[in-house]
């Protein structure tokens, strides 16, 4: 078990730490204009997090972390598959919760 004033200095440099990183894009760069290479690499952010909060729950979806769930794989790929196609991020997400919810509703 952590001890007390370990987990809150934890918690507060943390928080500092967060503080700072947001600080020094909005207090310190904020108004002025970026240079257009970071601009361009900034366009992929979200591409690059959405996959990364994903993945991790289709991988390890079962309680013994040995594998990714059918259903939960499955309705990963048909929600890749709907957005490569139509290029349409919400008919996507539709598409991939509705065999999602199909599928745990068909388990069950």
């Amino acid at each position: 078990m952590i001890d007390r004033a370990e987990l809150w200095f934890v918690i507060i440099a943390l928080g500092i730490g967060s503080y700072l990183l947001r600080f020094s894009f909005l207090g310190l760069v904020g108004n002025r204009p970026l240079p257009a290479w970071l601009l361009r690499h900034l366009r992929y952010t979200a591409v690059a997090i959405l996959p990364a909060l994903v993945a991790p729950i289709v991988y390890y979806s079962n309680e013994t972390q040995s594998g990714p769930e059918p259903v939960r794989l499955v309705a990963a790929i048909v929600t890749f598959a709907v957005g490569f196609w139509t290029k349409n991020v919400f008919l996507a997400i539709v598409a991939g919760a509705t065999v999602m919810g199909i599928g745990l509703y068909g388990l069950q």
